[in-house]
């Protein structure tokens, strides 16, 4: 019986041995990713931090009141003039909203776990508005839908008196303040024909 040690054959596959370097970057995965990734990792929190900061500027003002599509409304329309007149008539409450604030041409009524409830007189015509479109008739003021957000509220316009008058409606103020509020506009605001901008 001989004692030289077996010889590989072809069919033996040779055992392979990690080197330092591999097995130094499993043991740190960080060693593993590109710089692309890196800069990703870093830039998708920072970009959703700015996110939460813009939204927080457009849904509050400086003073921390929250902001309505309304608020966003060009004044100076037909019949503006007529806006002070018409805001110092309106009431200290509607509904379930009191704690009225008025800022220029933009009142707020207030109401605990709501946005306010909003009005803004002397907007300019809703540049959507057409021969076709969808009005409310709300005792008796025909109302177009300019906003909407589900689970927020609704914004409308009044189209059928001078100034135009745009309001936010929380989804908790329910029909009753715009029927008051459209009951004050058939009673202190001129009557005018609907103006499609022909």
């Amino acid at each position: 019986m001989s004692d030289v040690p077996d010889t590989p054959t072809g069919d033996d596959e040779p055992t392979v041995r990690p080197s330092t370097d591999t097995a130094t970057a499993d043991a740190d995965p960080s060693a593993r990713l590109s710089p692309a990734l890196i800069a990703t990792l870093i830039t998708v929190p920072v970009l959703v931090i700015a996110g939460f900061i813009a939204f927080a500027a457009l849904k509050y003002s400086g003073n921390g009141t929250p902001t309505s599509p309304i608020d966003g409304y060009a004044t100076g329309g037909p019949g503006a003039d007529k806006c002070t007149d018409f805001i110092a008539k309106l009431p200290a409450r509607l509904g379930d909203f009191n704690d009225k604030t008025i800022d220029d041409t933009t009142v707020r009524w207030r109401k605990e776990g709501s946005d306010p409830l909003v009005l803004r007189c002397g907007v300019q015509r809703p540049t959507d508005l057409a021969p076709t479109s969808a009005l409310q008739v709300i005792n008796p003021i025909q109302w177009f839908l300019t906003d909407s957000e589900s689970g927020t509220g609704q914004a409308f316009v009044s189209v059928d008196h001078r100034p135009y008058i745009a309001v936010w409606v929380p989804v908790q103020a329910g029909n009753g303040p715009i029927t008051d509020l459209s009951a004050l506009i058939a009673e202190n605001l001129t009557p005018a024909p609907l103006d499609f901008g022909d």
